[in-house]
């Protein structure tokens, strides 16, 4: 698409109708766009039609219609948190992330649906309900980088923004078989930002192909002085190209991590793809780091986070806010200074581990989410495999153990369940590897080749 709105076959005002005619036509069903600026949109679209009829140099995403997550500033654009608190908030300047896509040239067709602040990977909230997954609408999408996910599936925008704690960009990928990266700590930095030293919570890209999230990702990383733990710009290195040769490449193949609780079906279909990387000639052993104090680590520092940024917000009207959120900040009450310095320091150890795991496998292999996408209706998974859970984010330990190592990590559509519903599985590359971990990506994409549209 931008190499034909480059070439004049096409123009940024035809792509943005197009998309907007999408959105009228999908998303009643799906609910994944919950805040849409058509004329806005329409009127960038021209300007930057006008900028390459002068002859002005284009950006990387010149002309690409895109969609904010509603937990991301875009100016003069309602941004709701998903909160009634914030129902009628309209931001005076962008979010970094933002500010990034539209000065490479996007254009925003408007805002995508998210849990309450954010907090779940279930997308619902009191403002908008709930965004259904386009491939079964009584089944949710995940979360909370959802409504985008959904919006990409059902081609109502090209790439869509969004952020990862626990999961917020590979679940809801691996629920709608559309591609989502967790990147770095970094690598695309986030301002504004409470808590700006705090590494766990990462921003980046959900597109609908590898190739897709590698063009968003230059576009979006590199540093920034408002954001003081932002690292080099993403590259593609001179002379290299995403499909590599992955023969020798050493994968770490999941065993049963830690022993936690993984449904069948998704254990089957994650185990399948072993087969793939073998005969992409990758080197497949069966290994795993030391997931020792990563859950309590991760559970602190959650805590301890929600509780900070949010206090303020139950303080002043608790009512309008989920009991979930309500039980995470009462979590962080009971917390003293010595549990959030022991759990920095296992963090750190955590990091260190997986540094050294996988300095003797190039990348490690395993499930995105431990269940496959679950009724639209249920807040949360109870239970897994018959495994009774004891709180609303233990189905995501999968996803969660990942971001306390510290490495990024990518999920690439893998198949399909019997009932129709997409599965991902997770790729976990070295800390600041992201080429090397698209290129695997990117293989194992081709491999598989999962082309499966929603029926909408």
């Amino acid at each position: 698409m931008r190499q034909e709105i480059a070439a004049g076959r096409l123009s940024a005002r035809e792509v943005a109708s197009a998309h907007l005619r999408r959105i009228a036509q999908v998303n009643p069903a799906v609910n994944a766009m919950v805040t849409v600026v058509a004329e806005r949109a329409l009127a960038d679209a021209a300007v930057a039609d006008e900028r390459q009829a002068r002859g002005e140099p284009l950006g990387l995403l010149h002309g690409l219609p895109v969609a904010h997550k509603d937990l991301h500033n875009r100016a003069g654009i309602r941004t709701t948190f998903g909160s009634p608190l914030f129902a009628d908030f309209v931001p005076v300047e962008d979010s970094l992330i933002v500010e990034r896509m539209v000065g490479a040239g996007a254009i925003t067709l408007g805002k995508t649906n998210t849990p309450e602040f954010g907090a779940g990977s279930q997308t619902y909230n009191a403002l908008f309900g709930a965004t259904r997954n386009p491939y079964d609408l009584s089944k949710t999408c995940g979360g909370s980088t959802g409504g985008g996910a959904v919006a990409l599936a059902c081609g109502m925008a090209a790439l869509c923004d969004g952020s990862d704690l626990g999961g917020s960009l590979r679940n809801p990928a691996s629920f709608c078989n559309v591609v989502g990266l967790r990147p770095s700590a970094g690598r695309v930095p986030a301002w504004p930002a409470p808590m700006a030293w705090a590494p766990m919570s990462v921003e980046g890209p959900l597109a609908r192909t590898v190739a897709d999230v590698a063009l968003f990702l230059q576009a979006i990383s590199g540093p920034d002085e408002r954001a003081p733990l932002a690292c080099e710009a993403f590259e593609i290195p001179a002379g290299e190209t995403l499909d590599a040769d992955m023969k020798g490449i050493r994968i770490a193949w999941w065993r049963d991590l830690g022993g936690i609780p993984v449904e069948p079906e998704v254990r089957d279909i994650t185990n399948a793809q072993r087969n793939v990387f073998e005969a992409l000639g990758c080197i497949v052993e069966e290994a795993e780091p030391d997931w020792s104090g990563v859950d309590e680590t991760f559970r602190t520092l959650r805590f301890w986070s929600q509780g900070l940024k949010l206090s303020d917000a139950i303080a002043t009207q608790p009512e309008l806010v989920k009991d979930t959120i309500r039980w995470e900040v009462e979590q962080s009450r009971s917390l003293t200074a010595a549990d959030v310095g022991r759990a920095q320091i296992k963090h750190t150890e955590i990091y260190h581990r997986m540094r050294l795991f996988l300095q003797r496998y190039d990348f490690f292999v395993l499930p995105v989410s431990q269940v496959p996408p679950f009724p639209v209706d249920q807040l949360y998974p109870m239970s897994i495999d018959g495994t009774k859970l004891e709180t609303y984010i233990d189905w995501m330990k999968s996803c969660y153990y990942i971001s306390v190592t510290g490495v990024p990590a990518i999920s690439v559509p893998a198949g399909f369940t019997e009932a129709g519903l997409p599965v991902g599985i997770q790729i976990a590359g070295r800390h600041r590897g992201e080429w090397k971990l698209l290129q695997l990506a990117r293989a194992f994409e081709q491999a598989v080749n999962i082309k499966r549209k929603p029926q909408l």
